[in-house]
């Protein structure tokens, strides 16, 4: 029996990067795919609770299908679970983003919340990007390295909480050197704000950063990326700063009885 992948995105149904993966997937099983009506980049793993959530058929067909959502990725990856299948996927698949979501960018990230929710469900999961920001990026290189991790996942369970963050170096004129499974760099963006003003004369802003890593290492997604590697982070939901917790432990928290207040 062939497996079933679910496909979502942040960067909407229509997105280039979106219609490569559903390409690459469909080879691999039978697809359904649940996408955001509109671009959702980085809504991190925000949910909608105040307004409801409506679902768009587009296709309907014996091994593919395709709807469209009024919600975030991860309310497409819960709609798709819960509604639309009423099972849990053999596989679920969100990109292929437009931009890298290495390192920090794995907080922000639509694509990644997407894997995430399924990593919460026990459910294999990879969120893949591009290093092109470009809507008109070019996808033509990725098909093979997609198709190769895709295929390892659905034959070699990944460990329960965990998914994969794939970031896949832009074509460049130079062939990709292979695959790395590395870890997240510490980096970080320099924000700042870009204050305008309206016709109204009222002040807006439009947030702008520097993307910035201080990271030497050379076992990061960084790293892989800008040597023309294709990186592979695993990614825990489990949050817990384990090598924190002796530390903490030794604070004083000594509080005398009803001195609460």
């Amino acid at each position: 029996m062939k497996p079933l992948i679910l496909i979502t995105n942040d960067d909407g149904i229509g997105a280039p990067g979106l219609r490569a993966l559903i390409g690459i997937m469909r080879k691999l099983g039978k697809v359904v795919v649940v996408a955001p009506d509109k671009p959702q980049s980085g809504m991190g793993h925000a949910v909608t609770i105040q307004s409801p959530l409506r679902i768009h058929e587009i296709v309907r067909e014996d091994e593919y299908e395709e709807y469209s959502c009024n919600g975030t990725p991860v309310d497409c990856v819960k709609l798709g679970q819960k509604a639309i299948l009423k099972r849990n996927p053999d596989l679920i698949v969100s990109g292929i983003n437009h931009g890298s979501n290495a390192s920090i960018n794995v907080l922000y990230s639509g694509t990644m919340a997407a894997v995430l929710e399924a990593a919460m469900e026990d459910i294999p999961a990879i969120g893949f990007s591009l290093d092109d920001y470009s809507y008109q990026a070019d996808f033509s290189h990725v098909a093979p390295y997609i198709t190769a991790i895709a295929s390892n996942v659905l034959n070699n369970p990944l460990p329960a909480g965990v998914c994969l963050n794939v970031n896949i170096p832009a074509l460049n004129g130079e062939p990709i050197k292979g695959v790395k499974v590395v870890r997240q760099a510490r980096a970080f963006w320099d924000e700042s704000f870009d204050e305008r003003h309206d016709p109204h004369h009222r002040k807006y802003y439009w947030l702008q950063g520097v993307f910035t890593s201080k990271d030497e290492g050379t076992d990061t997604d960084d790293y892989a990326i800008r040597n023309n590697y294709v990186s592979i982070v695993p990614v825990q939901i489990d949050l817990t700063a384990h090598q924190a917790i002796e530390l903490i432990s030794n604070w004083d928290f000594d509080i005398e009885p009803g001195k609460e207040k």
